[in-house]
């Protein structure tokens, strides 16, 4: 059974900000129960958060929505004190870490990337998908991977979904050129483009029936003139 910390993460859907990660950063309990995690070795923390991140895929496997959201909330939040884009702008809350190591820095970002794309598959198997936050997170994962092609299919669909079609099919197309072959890329990218022909062809007629009403006041008021001139003579 879930724990009630776990709970509340996945309720409350995490969300990465500045004050969050000072949370992370001072003196608080650690999200596994344990007082201010910055004080455990980096290579210790960055092992509890891919933990965290691996029975977050179990969870996920078993189709346990929330609690796998739980697990990668928590893998995200460890992290938060490691990050050295989030700590740079929150000086003075807690200790400061010297610099990661390429090997470590490489280790948290492959993390974060893992738990964004699967926070972003979690939420689209909900109910009542929140696209713009499957947009945010693979977003993120984006700024890190560029070409990961989950992140360009799941900001496509979500892009899809909020209306934006263009952008829409400027994600599948990157996606569908790292994987040719992949049914539901090829599905969604279908889809945009049929929607980006339906707005077209909107507005086209949309100028259509613009350019006839010109015309039509047009020809009624040089008639008008006509008839008016042949009155005076």
């Amino acid at each position: 059974m879930s724990s009630a910390a776990e709970m509340e993460a996945a309720g409350r859907e995490e969300r990465p900000d500045v004050q969050g990660a000072a949370a992370a950063a001072a003196a608080e309990p650690g999200v596994s129960g344990h007082r201010q995690t910055s004080t455990k070795p980096v290579w210790s923390l960055l092992e509890e958060a891919a933990q965290m991140k691996t029975e977050g895929n179990a969870f996920y496997r078993e189709k346990n929505i929330r609690s796998a959201i739980g697990r990668y909330h928590r893998a995200l939040l460890i992290l938060r004190g490691l990050d050295a884009d989030v700590m740079t702008s929150i000086k003075g809350f807690g200790p400061e870490r010297p610099a990661l190591t390429p090997e470590q820095e490489a280790s948290l970002r492959n993390t974060q990337v893992d738990c964004y794309n699967n926070l972003a598959a979690c939420l689209l198997q909900r109910q009542s998908v929140d696209y713009a936050r499957v947009r945010e997170y693979s977003l993120r994962v984006l700024k890190w991977r560029p070409g990961d092609v989950k992140a360009l299919y799941r900001a496509g669909v979500a892009a899809l979904e909020m209306g934006d079609a263009q952008t829409s099919k400027q994600y599948l197309i990157q996606a569908c050129r790292e994987q040719p072959n992949d049914a539901n890329v090829r599905k969604h990218l279908q889809r945009a483009e049929e929607k980006l022909n339906r707005e077209l062809q909107k507005e086209k007629a949309m100028y259509r029936g613009m350019f006839s009403s010109g015309l039509k006041s047009s020809s009624g008021e040089g008639i008008n003139q006509i008839n008016r001139a042949g009155e005076g003579v």
